[in-house]
C-alpha cells in the first residue's frame, strides 16, 4: 500500500515556522513527507531538514517523495530523542522544528498495522515494528486495574472498568489476538445506549496505542528539549489530535515562557524564574472550514507555536 498521509494544517504550519532558506529545520514525524516537502521547498542548498520517524516505511516513503532534494537527513529515531540525534549529527541547534503528533492516515489504513478498529487483523500498533511491546501484549498480559486505568486515562473511556473485566474474563478462554476480537469485547461492555458518538471501540484503541508507542509520558519534556534546541528566533510547531496531547504541550509552552512570582515590591528577581521564549498562539490553530470539508482527520487537531527567545 502506498504510504499516503494529507498533511494537516500545511499552511498554517510553514506560516508559523517562518523558515529561513539557510536554516536548519527538523521534522521530528516525517511520516510521508508532506509538510517536509514543502519545508524543503523553501530552503536553499545551505540550508538542512532533518526528517525523523521511527516508522521504516514512513522513511522509506519520505525518501522517495523528497528524491528531488539532496540537503535531506533521514533519521530512523523517535522525536523524544532529538537533543542525542542532533548530537550525532554535530548539531547544536536548529532554526525551526515541526511535531505532527499522533497516527498518521497510512498506518490507520494499513489494516494490517493493527491500528484501525475496522476489519479483522492482528492487534500489533507499533510505530516502531523493531520494538517489542505490542497490543497483543498489552491486551493479553497486563493486570485488570493496569488496563483499566490506561484506557480511561489514555482513552478518556467512562466504561474502561467493565472493558477491562471483559477483556481478562475473555483472555482466560483464549488470547485475544485480532482488533475484531477487541472490538467485539468492547461493543459487549458499553450500553447500546451510549454507543452513540462514534465508534465504540475508538477511544479504547487509541489508549491501548498510546501505551504501546508511549505517546504521552515523554511528550512534556520532549517539548521542552525541543525548545531548548531552538536558536533565538526558532520557532517549534506542535499539531495534537487529542486532550492529552494538546495539555501536555500546552503546559510545557507555559513552562518554557516562565513567570516572575516575586512581590511586585522587590526591585529584582529573586525567585530565579527563566524564559526561554514566548507563546506566539494564545489560543490553539484549528482547521478552516475548507480543510475540513476535504480532509476530516483535520477535525480534531490543534496548532501551537513557541518561538525561543
Amino acid at each position: 500500500m502506498e504510504f499516503k498521509h494529507k498533511p494537516v494544517m500545511l499552511t498554517e504550519c510553514i506560516e508559523g515556522l517562518e523558515i529561513k532558506p539557510d536554516g536548519i529545520y527538523v521534522d521530528g514525524t516525517l511520516g510521508g513527507a508532506g509538510h517536509s516537502k514543502e519545508i524543503a521547498k523553501r530552503l536553499s542548498n545551505k540550508g538542512i531538514l532533518i526528517g525523523i520517524d521511527r516508522d521504516e516505511e514512513a522513511l522509506k516513503a519520505a525518501r522517495k517523495n523528497l528524491s528531488d532534494f539532496s540537503n535531506v537527513k533521514y533519521v530512523h529515531n523517535n522525536h523524544d530523542n532529538l537533543k542525542e540525534i542532533l548530537e550525532q549529527l554535530n548539531i547544536e541547534k536548529v532554526d525551526g522544528i515541526l511535531l505532527d503528533l499522533g497516527v498518521s492516515s497510512y498506518q490507520l489504513d494499513e489494516r494490517n498495522r493493527g491500528f484501525s478498529y475496522l476489519g479483522e487483523n492482528l492487534l500489533d500498533m507499533r510505530m516502531d515494528k523493531t520494538q517489542e511491546l505490542t497490543a497483543q501484549i498489552v491486551v493479553n498480559e497486563y493486570p485488570e486495574e493496569q488496563l483499566a486505568n490506561l484506557i480511561y486515562e489514555y482513552g478518556e473511556e467512562r466504561f474502561s472498568r467493565q472493558i477491562a473485566k471483559n477483556i481478562c474474563q475473555e483472555r482466560k478462554e483464549h488470547p485475544i489476538t485480532t482488533t475484531k476480537q477487541l472490538v467485539q469485547i468492547i461493543e459487549k461492555s458499553i450500553p447500546k445506549a451510549k454507543q452513540k458518538d462514534g465508534h465504540p471501540a475508538k477511544r479504547t484503541f487509541q489508549a491501548i496505542r498510546i501505551e504501546v508507542n508511549d505517546e504521552i509520558k515523554p511528550l512534556y519534556n520532549t517539548i521542552k528539549t525541543s525548545i531548548e534546541c531552538l536558536k533565538e528566533g526558532g520557532r517549534l510547531c506542535v499539531i495534537t489530535f487529542h486532550s492529552l496531547e494538546d495539555r501536555a504541550v500546552k503546559n510545557a509552552y507555559i513552562e518554557a515562557k516562565g513567570k516572575c512570582i516575586c512581590p511586585n515590591d522587590l526591585p529584582y528577581c529573586v525567585c530565579g524564574a527563566k524564559s526561554f521564549g514566548e507563546i506566539i498562539t494564545r489560543k490553539p490553530i484549528i482547521a478552516t472550514k475548507e480543510e475540513l470539508e476535504e480532509n476530516t482527520r483535520s477535525k480534531s487537531a490543534k496548532l501551537r507555536i513557541f518561538e525561543r527567545r
